[in-house]
């Protein structure tokens, strides 16, 4: 069974066939799909999900805190199943390709005091941006 699904039936949410199958579709790692792509590859497991059902599912998931809305340059929105563990992304700037990373330093940490006008920071996130190998090579 997944981690996303595990920590799901933690929360007692009922897992009906079109849930666990948006479920089964953003598990793994460094997952990243927008809506569409997660409804063509439901189809492919239940032919008779809706696009609906896919958009309703997402905005579930995120409002339990269970995935991670991104939103990258314009780009359509993806999700991400990382929701627990704490990570940035690197962002290829032609494509769009998302990777999950995990950098040592701690980015709370690099904010000085007095860059934080007070602020009691609780938070970063920081997008990491370059080229993927297959589009430097193009």
């Amino acid at each position: 069974m997944s981690d996303l699904l595990t920590r799901l039936r933690a929360q007692g949410w009922r897992l009906t066939a079109q849930r666990r199958v948006v479920a089964e579709v953003l598990d793994g790692e460094h997952v990243h799909l927008t809506a569409d792509e997660v409804h063509a590859r439901a189809v492919t497991l239940l032919p008779e999900i809706s696009r609906a059902t896919v958009y309703n599912t997402l905005g579930e998931l995120v409002s339990l805190g269970e995935v991670l809305e991104v939103s990258t340059d314009g780009r359509a929105k993806r999700y991400d199943p990382n929701a627990h563990h704490a990570h940035q992304h690197l962002v290829c700037s032609a494509c769009g390709t998302i990777r999950d990373v995990h950098p040592s330093a701690d980015p709370l940490a690099a904010l000085p005091d007095a860059e934080r006008f007070g602020f009691a920071v609780s938070g970063a996130e920081i997008t990491y941006r370059g080229l993927c190998p297959d589009c430097r090579g193009r």
